[in-house]
């Protein structure tokens, strides 16, 4: 006869965030379970003599983070390579180029993250003047959406195709199908090693964050499937976040059960970027009236996949941001439900990527068909507001109603907040302080709403509906964050989300103070399932 060993940790001395105790200070931990939350005294009394003692010394415990939308190899890409991220001119950019190009003779350069819109030159380098200092290495630099690169002439030489492909430009940024063209040669020039170094940054660095899983947005014109499956084996045999991946495109079910993917959704594009111009609008772009945007998908192949997906018993979902984009995808579901029916449709959970521009009535509509929002509050903190990059593509009457997170959770509509990362940085903690000081009044969620949003949101988004998973009661998985964090605060009343009770008297946990002149927690452990992924200073035990 054999036995099996329990091994409990209790943490004490702390700040646990749970519904179970709104004071709790401690919690007990058995076979990667929360068994019991509560007071020290009582902890001592239960575990005491039985467990490995955490000693938390007024840390802040609250359930792991998870993002819900990132881009794990060419995030990791940008840990070591060429950030473009900071630079505020365009002399920057030429600068930090040239000095890439120097110190990396005769290879590829990757770089990301140039955003013209925020430079006095108000423009982007042309190809001349990224030939002149790159030293005749190819160049592929990606604008901060990922939506348009700028290529050096040597990257294009590998790519002809681009040359006649739509989207092309004979000096500035290729967008559309030209883009895909050269990013995909960019791509190829990365080998395996390099691959995985970039996986395993990123995903160790969003550990860091306080992040327990992430969502991968893969797809055929941003990655290709053997990344996807080195990131999936990858996140399978070591301590690290774990990965639920998706696939966008157009494709049989086959497909997603040969790449083991959670749905064919993510970044499946209907539209493109605001910055790059290429988001679907139904009137053109004020700054540049001669285009509306670009459409990859209408609502006829929009509906075909939701019915596909829905017969197939996996998530469907699609990358939108423009208006026009927004009414095709309405369109579309309006044509599925007439095939498949309402709850069909509805049990399945199907997902928008960004979904910026959406009104009451279509997020209404979304709410009625279960449709869960998977949207990034950095998007608003970085372009938002009267003098944002959106006033400046959209005129003022437009540019200050995108991401409007109070009307779509008032709907009913589930979020789940990520960083789109490397469009955005991974940083949890500073996109739920963006999404509660919205920078357009009245479009801000509860600082509950946005935490649950970046927890249990993203659980739900990748089909956990049980009422445990992402929160820390008895029963639940022990997967949480260890921080150093300042004071904690109550909930005040907040009348514009009736969904989640912030009356004091509901015994709502507390949350550190998210004013913009406050620090942001800091992150000392990550633990997925009792398994500690982020774990510097050896606070818990190991194994």
């Amino acid at each position: 006869m054999t036995t099996t060993e329990h091994r409990t940790t209790l943490l004490r001395g702390g700040r646990i965030h749970s519904p179970a105790s709104q004071d709790a200070t401690a919690m007990a931990v058995t076979d990667g379970v929360v068994v019991w939350i509560g007071q020290d005294a009582a902890g001592d009394a239960l575990f005491g003599g039985q467990s490995t003692i955490v000693d938390l010394d007024g840390a802040f415990v609250a359930p792991a983070f998870v993002d819900a939308h990132v881009h794990s190899t060419s995030a990791g890409l940008l840990l070591e390579g060429l950030d473009l991220t900071d630079c505020r001119t365009l002399a920057d950019c030429l600068r930090l180029l040239r000095e890439h190009a120097t110190a990396n003779p005769r290879t590829i350069i990757w770089g990301h993250g140039w955003d013209e819109s925020r430079w006095p030159e108000g423009r982007p380098p042309t190809r001349a003047e990224i030939d002149a200092v790159a030293a005749g290495n190819p160049v592929y630099l990606s604008r901060i959406d990922v939506h348009s690169a700028l290529v050096s002439s040597a990257l294009l030489d590998q790519a002809p195709e681009a040359r006649t492909a739509p989207g092309f430009h004979p000096d500035g940024p290729l967008t559309a199908q030209a883009h895909h063209a050269v990013r995909a040669v960019a791509r190829n020039s990365i080998d395996a090693a390099q691959r995985r170094r970039a996986q395993h940054g990123f995903l160790r660095h969003a550990a860091a964050q306080g992040i327990a899983a992430v969502h991968e947005c893969a797809g055929p014109d941003i990655s290709d499937p053997q990344d996807l499956t080195d990131l999936l084996v990858l996140a399978g045999t070591e301590d690290l976040p774990e990965v639920t991946a998706y696939w966008g495109e157009l494709a049989s079910a086959g497909v997603a059960r040969r790449l083991r993917v959670a749905g064919l959704a993510g970044d499946l594009f209907v539209d493109g970027a605001l910055g790059s111009r290429t988001a679907l609008l139904t009137e053109p772009y004020t700054d540049a009236p001669d285009t509306s945007g670009a459409a990859y998908l209408d609502s006829t192949q929009i509906a075909d996949h939701l019915v596909e997906c829905t017969r197939h018993g996996m998530q469907a979902g699609f990358h939108v941001i423009g208006d026009r984009a927004t009414a095709e995808v309405i369109e579309g579901f309006r044509r599925a439900e007439a095939v498949v029916g309402l709850q069909a449709l509805t049990v399945r959970g199907h997902r928008l990527e960004h979904l910026e521009m959406v009104d009451a009535e279509q997020a209404a509509a979304l709410s009625r068909w279960g449709v869960i929002a998977s949207v990034q509050p950095m998007f608003d903190a970085l372009w938002g507001g009267p003098d944002g990059m959106y006033v400046d593509r959209l005129g003022a009457t437009r540019g200050i109603g995108l991401n409007p997170f109070a009307t779509l959770a008032s709907a009913g509509v589930s979020l789940a907040f990520g960083s789109d990362a490397p469009v955005t940085p991974i940083g949890p903690w500073a996109a739920v302080r963006a999404a509660v000081h919205h920078r357009t009044p009245g479009a801000g969620i509860s600082p509950r709403a946005a935490f649950t949003a970046h927890t249990r949101g993203g659980w739900r988004a990748s089909g956990a509906s049980d009422e445990l998973t992402g929160s820390l009661v008895p029963g639940a998985s022990a997967t949480y964050a260890i921080w150093t964090a300042g004071e904690l605060v109550a909930p005040a009343a907040d009348n514009r989300i009736a969904r989640w009770s912030t009356d004091p008297r509901s015994r709502v946990p507390r949350l550190p103070n998210l004013q913009p002149d406050v620090d942001l927690p800091v992150c000392r452990a990550t633990v997925l399932r009792g398994r500690a992924i982020h774990d510097p200073e050896g606070l818990l035990p190991v194994g």
